[in-house]
């Protein structure tokens, strides 16, 4: 993937996905149980979008919805510099995100539990990101008023969403749908990058 990692991340990437493993056995944080195919299908599906994520010098990202650390925890690790908050409203899967930060040393992520649409933070971020939203109409709705001035709601997709960008709300612009690439992925990949007319 030609991607530039911090030193030990690749190690860390590695003890995320034992522990994901580990976890997954009681917590049923992901449906694919294989620790290789978690490499693939969660890992490097996670990294695929690091090229196209528009992060500012000290600006922060949210994962929303992060349910097992997807994709925030391989970002963390993969830009250290990057302030990472990951947001889920299941207690058992913050309780995972929690010790994932701790046992993997996280020092630039942090955990915020409890439902996005009553979440509100001090500081808006230049990046919210999600995979767990099923529908890109209720992800925008919700999380738009987390971006700072001139930042970005990131989608992560499957196939292109024709219809699913057809029902995107109004005051959202979403003028850029990346096709990713995944080693070992056998399914479309999509990146869709929004900007509230508010963000703007």
């Amino acid at each position: 993937m030609a991607l530039a990692l911090a030193p030990g991340a690749r190690n860390k990437l590695l003890a995320f996905v034992d522990l994901l493993a580990k976890w997954n056995r009681t917590y049923n944080l992901t449906a694919i149980r294989d620790p290789m195919k978690m490499v693939s299908h969660h890992l490097l599906d996670s990294l695929a979008v690091l090229p196209y994520l528009p992060m500012p010098a000290g600006g922060e990202l949210a994962d929303v919805g992060s349910g097992g650390g997807l994709p925030g925890i391989p970002l963390a690790i993969a830009r250290p510099q990057w302030q990472v908050t990951l947001n889920d409203s299941n207690r058992k899967k913050t309780a995972f995100l929690r010790q994932a930060a701790i046992e993997l040393g996280l020092a630039n992520a942090k955990i915020h539990p409890g439902r996005v649409e009553d979440w509100q933070p001090a500081k808006r971020f230049a990046v919210v990101i999600s995979r767990g939203f099923a529908e890109l109409a209720d992800f925008l709705s919700a999380c738009g008023r987390l971006v700072a001035p001139g930042g970005v709601l990131a989608a992560m997709k499957g196939v292109y969403p024709t219809d699913e960008l057809a029902r995107a709300p109004a005051g959202m612009t979403c003028d850029r749908i990346v096709r990713i690439e995944v080693p070992f992925v056998d399914a479309e990949r999509h990146l869709v990058l929004c900007r509230p007319a508010s963000a703007q």
